[in-house]
């Protein structure tokens, strides 16, 4: 072989390997086409005409939640309720019923309620009397019932937008992803790679209604499906279903049974005229736009410029004598921004130096974003640190608040000892309670006072029984801990107490008598 023919062979190996690459790499980044991937879904659980053919849908099941807003700790363990419940759809009028049967050793056994959703309008049934969900409950619950796994490939085929993304390993296995828009909101479906079937779906969306997830902004809700059972008919269907918010655990479902088309009782979806007048008239209230405090209880002065301004979670606030501090960011943002419009116009012309959130739970932080957008300092227990920040680091894109429109950090006083705030007769100091249930609570003293501010910790119920003793024994150990003098005590849920008052619950709560 001489060199001219060296050289060509060169440049032609060279041509097939620069063509091999170039193939190779398009190969590894071409995307399947979604259309087919769906109806292969859809032919894998059971065929499209099948699918669609599903109008109504009726299932028994178990179902255990976890209350992730208000547990002892944000990373778990979390307190659980659990459920039985009896859902039918009705997919051909977009309706649902559930009847329900709770049970809960946090909050006792709830009995039975029935639940109707339809037209645009939700309630509850409780032995036949009806009343108003809310739009959260709504919001949810066309959810729910629209991105379903009957449903979903059928919304996915029907979407003017559907594409394909780039596969993934999902569970060790490999899948294919399709992404499309469902009421504004994106949503991703996980097929299995071997067997076609949707192994999850994830919609981000923004739910503004709800007292707890509306403090996360445009959060992901993913839905894994597994447990998949042939039905009558040749239909395959999954009979577990573990439900994801925001990346912890929420509920799961285990259905029992499951019957396809079964004969609708028009009945079973009534609402009165008089539950949809209800609902309509709080429908879409958002809770941003949530009153400041409450009409029934109007806000009351503990001491001289200590005001307490009571709602569904209590906001405190104090004058000292160079700003206002407020105590506890509850709710929103929208909210926040409401209590400190009320801090202005009772102390005009005074600063607000400070707020301070006292508890995890989410409806005590869900307005602290306000109090870092406008950079006023916000103290907080150092092992609530972290889902703090969560909360700053939240993408509010469907409904943007103020640190959202105007980013900047946040000015975060994290305390792991006593801290005091101001001097003069509203001196403040903070104490970390670290007890059980308290561990990530802070209680705030007025020593000049003797007045004490519980966190969550002291909550009474209808009739003046406490709820919880097991909370009051855990203030009383951290008052006496830190050596301090309570006269009087009050909190997130709880008007002024004399201190006598936590010391006879706890003594009725073990059968004794106060010394």
């Amino acid at each position: 072989m001489n060199m001219n023919r060296l050289k060509a062979a060169g440049a032609l190996t060279l041509a097939f390997a620069l063509f091999l690459n170039l193939y190779v790499g398009a190969r590894a980044d071409a995307k399947p086409d979604a259309k087919k991937l769906v109806e292969d879904a859809l032919t894998a659980m059971g065929g499209a005409d099948k699918i669609a053919g599903i109008r109504a849908l009726k299932f028994t099941a178990q179902t255990h939640k976890f209350l992730l807003e208000q547990s002892e700790r944000p990373n778990g363990p979390w307190i659980v309720s659990y459920e039985d419940i009896t859902e039918i759809r009705d997919h051909e009028k977009n309706r649902l019923r559930q009847d329900i049967e709770m049970k809960s050793a946090a909050i006792g056994a709830a009995g039975k309620m029935t639940m109707i959703a339809g037209g645009g309008a939700m309630v509850f049934d409780r032995a036949g009397k009806q009343f108003p969900a809310g739009s959260a409950q709504l919001f949810e619950t066309e959810e729910w019932l629209e991105l379903s796994p009957e449903r979903v490939l059928l919304a996915a085929r029907a979407a003017g937008d559907l594409k394909a993304e780039t596969d993934t390993v999902l569970q060790d296995v490999p899948h294919h992803r399709v992404v499309f828009s469902w009421r504004g909101a994106p949503v991703t479906v996980f097929l299995n790679a071997h067997t076609g079937l949707p192994t999850a779906v994830e919609a981000v969306r923004a739910n503004p209604y709800d007292f707890f997830w509306g403090i996360w902004g445009d959060f992901p809700s993913r839905t894994y499906f597994s447990f998949w059972t042939l039905e009558p008919g040749g239909i395959h269907y999954p009979h577990q279903w573990d439900v994801e918010r925001n990346g912890k655990p929420s509920r799961t479902l285990t259905l029992s049974s499951v019957e396809i088309n079964p004969a609708l009782n028009e009945a079973d979806f009534t609402i009165s005229e008089e539950a949809k007048t209800q609902f309509a008239a709080r429908a879409g209230r958002k809770i941003a736009d949530l009153p400041f405090g409450r009409p029934d209880r109007p806000a009351k002065e503990l001491a001289p410029g200590v005001v307490l301004v009571q709602g569904f979670w209590n906001v405190t606030l104090v004058k000292q004598d160079d700003g206002i501090v407020i105590i506890e960011a509850p709710i929103s943002s929208g909210y926040s921004a409401k209590a400190i419009a009320e801090a202005e116009k009772r102390f005009p012309g005074m600063k607000i130096k400070a707020a301070i959130s006292t508890s995890d739970a989410w409806p005590h932080l869900g307005g602290a974003r306000e109090y870092a957008a406008r950079g006023i300092p916000l103290y907080i227990l150092d092992v609530n640190r972290p889902i703090i920040s969560q909360l700053l680091d939240a993408k509010y894109k469907t409904v943007p608040d103020a640190l959202a429109t105007t980013p900047r950090k946040a000015d975060l006083k994290v305390i792991s000892g006593k801290t005091s705030i101001g001097t003069g007769a509203n001196r403040l100091d903070l104490y970390p309670m670290r007890t059980e249930t308290g561990e990530r609570m802070i209680m705030v003293h007025f020593p000049e006072l003797q007045l004490l501010y519980a966190s969550d910790l002291i909550q009474t119920m209808p009739g003046g029984k406490f709820f919880m003793p097991q909370y009051l024994t855990e203030v009383e150990s951290a008052v006496n801990r830190e050596k301090i003098t309570v006269g009087r005590v009050f909190a997130m849920h709880a008007d002024a107490l004399e201190w006598k008052a936590i010391q006879a619950g706890i003594a009725e709560a073990v059968g004794g008598k106060l010394p």
